[in-house]
């Protein structure tokens, strides 16, 4: 069995945040392959569904970002899941905007969701890291994260959400280094376009 987490913080009030690109990105793999409906469990909110045959439970933290691995924690041992089958989705800021990085264990980056996670099951789980962008400055990131994407970012937020629930089949097979080519590789020409109107 394999556990999906998506990190971001409950409630309307940040539903399109930045930071809640992870809800969203579990919100989309939940609705493409059919789970079951969302109910209160682990201190979140719980669907479960199978993917490429695999049992998967997708998981949305109710406990606020900072306190993520309370809920991951909680789960995973009641589960019995294997920290390294513990997938989990979430935005960063050091990867350009419709960018996707997978990556086995580190550090944290001072992301305070895998910072509570790494507290509670350790540091060796799946992170698919979610680029956002950065804002310029340090002191601009509190700001940048908890408010919404920007209607322009629509033409790469849907892209890349709907291609990683197309793809999310690659993560329960152990493929993340082709789950992350298949993103890049679709996500071309989005990128293309993108820097053009930079450069413009």
């Amino acid at each position: 069995m394999h556990l999906m987490v998506g990190l971001g913080n409950p409630g309307p009030k940040y539903q399109a945040n930045r930071h809640n690109i992870g809800f969203m990105a579990v919100d989309e793999i939940v609705r493409r392959h059919g789970f079951s409906p969302w109910r209160k469990r682990f201190q979140g909110e719980c669907a479960e569904g199978q993917i490429a045959g695999v049992k998967v439970l997708a998981l949305k933290p109710s406990t606020y970002m900072n306190e993520s691995g309370r809920a991951v924690g909680e789960a995973m041992r009641f589960l019995k899941i294997e920290p390294e089958n513990v997938i989990v989705f979430h935005d960063e800021l050091d990867i350009a905007a419709a960018r996707v990085r997978v990556k086995l264990g580190g550090g944290n980056a001072g992301h305070n969701g895998l910072r509570s996670i790494d507290a509670h099951i350790g540091n060796h789980f799946q992170r698919i890291r979610l680029g956002i962008g950065h804002p310029g400055m340090k002191e601009l990131v509190h700001a940048y994260v908890l408010h919404d994407f920007a209607k322009a970012d629509q033409a790469w937020l849907e892209p890349l959400l709907d291609e990683t629930a197309r793809n999310a089949d690659l993560l329960v097979e152990g493929r993340a280094d082709q789950f992350q080519n298949r993103i890049a590789l679709a996500l071309k020409p989005v990128l293309e376009e993108l820097d053009k109107k930079e450069q413009d």
